[in-house]
């Protein structure tokens, strides 16, 4: 073959000129986009700006992702959520590649792994394995929060909104902020869910989450994660006023989570044949809207399924007072059957003596008012007067 003439080259050139970077312009425009003028005006309404700092956190069970930025006081503050259109797996962590588990954790994104050229419309890693996932063994790359409705693990969103959530974090970084924190959670880390899921072989992971989750709810900081004996482990907050907001939260959902426990609560497990997809796409959807790639929609049939593996035991209402006085009526056969020592308040002999009196504001103030209203001798006040004759002397 000839080699290509001068005249083919400048032509090639040129097209390179022409072509290139208008396709290099329309990428370059999705990942500069500007944020939406609602989330700026629902970031400022919270007293913060898009070049504050940024956090998200990640629900599976309810396929939703909310946006949390730095306000007033250096507490972060919830500013919107979003839906996920796709995720895959089950609840739990992810372990391994190609397990098509969304993983579960605390993980750091840095500007290094945002990805404006992605395939996926735009994406950012969200940095799995991260140094609790190595520790357990932990293999795989590439988990996404990421367009396009498909998920082989990673958190996949339409394009609109992803490129939403790209920009909240590309302004964030270029606000100043190293990297931002992104806490995925199998679901909302309530007391409910904490019991209704105590037998799931998951639990003893979660309960490390929901000490992290409770930690960020109490304090409105930024999780200083670490992994110490393979388990997650957190940096008290350098205010004390806020690390004592920890402890409470932490005692009051331990003691939630007992008391539910203990009045009951059915423990389940919840199934999915490949991961699941928010209600709201599930529904927009369903009235003809298009979604585009969808990864295993058949999968989604079978999303959330749950097993119940303890019964909810329901309380004995309890017995109307009618009921149980006539129960325990001198008439009654149960008359006769009691405690050894019992005696019924109603057949007790009256006191012989009254309890001793010994605080002061039992006494003296009573004495002189019963005196004061001739109901009883009042002490002698003066020369053996009365308080009501020292009255009359006034």
């Amino acid at each position: 073959m000839p080699p290509p003439s001068l005249g083919t080259l400048l032509s090639l050139a040129m097209l390179a000129l022409l072509v290139g970077p208008r396709g290099a312009s329309a990428q370059n425009a999705k990942a500069t986009a500007p944020i939406p003028a609602a989330t700026v005006a629902a970031m400022a309404a919270k007293g913060t700006t898009p070049a504050a700092p940024v956090l998200f956190r990640a629900y599976k069970k309810e396929a939703e992702i909310e946006v949390w930025k730095k306000g007033p006081g250096g507490r972060f503050v919830y500013v919107k959520t979003f839906p996920i259109c796709r995720w895959s797996g089950q609840l739990g962590p992810k372990r391994k590649t190609g397990d098509r588990q969304t993983p579960e954790g605390f993980y750091s994104v840095a500007r290094t792994q945002m990805n404006p050229n992605s395939h996926y419309y735009l994406s950012f890693d969200v940095g799995y394995p991260n140094a609790y996932d190595k520790a357990h063994g932990g293999t795989g790359s590439a988990v996404m929060v990421h367009g396009i409705c498909s998920s082989m693990g990673c958190f996949a969103m339409t394009d609109q909104v992803v490129g939403e959530i790209y920009a909240i974090a590309r302004e964030a970084l270029a606000g100043g902020q190293a990297a931002f924190q992104f806490q995925s959670y199998p679901f909302r880390m309530s007391a409910a869910n904490m019991a209704r899921h105590r037998t799931d072989s998951n639990i003893a992971f979660w309960r490390q989450l929901k000490e992290g989750s409770d930690r960020f709810e109490a304090t409105g900081e930024e999780l200083a994660v670490r992994v110490e004996a393979g388990r997650y482990a957190f940096a008290p907050s350098k205010d004390p006023a806020r690390e004592t907001a920890v402890a409470t939260r932490r005692a009051a959902e331990e003691a939630k989570v007992a008391a539910l426990v203990e009045d009951g609560a059915a423990a389940v497990r919840t199934t999915y044949s490949d991961g699941g997809q928010h209600a709201f796409w599930a529904a927009f959807a369903a009235r003809g809207g298009s979604l585009g790639e969808v990864s295993r929609p058949e999968a989604l049939a079978y999303a959330g399924q749950e097993v119940v593996l303890i019964p909810a035991r329901k309380p004995a209402p309890p017995v109307p007072e009618a009921v149980w006085a006539a129960w325990i009526g001198p008439t009654t056969p149960f008359a006769g059957v009691r405690m050894a020592g019992f005696v019924p308040v109603y057949e007790r002999a009256p006191a012989r003596f009254p309890p001793l009196v010994v605080r002061y504001a039992e006494t003296l103030p009573a004495m002189v008012r019963e005196s004061l209203d001739a109901t009883a001798p009042g002490p002698s006040l003066a020369l053996g007067s009365s308080p009501r004759a020292l009255v009359a002397q006034r």
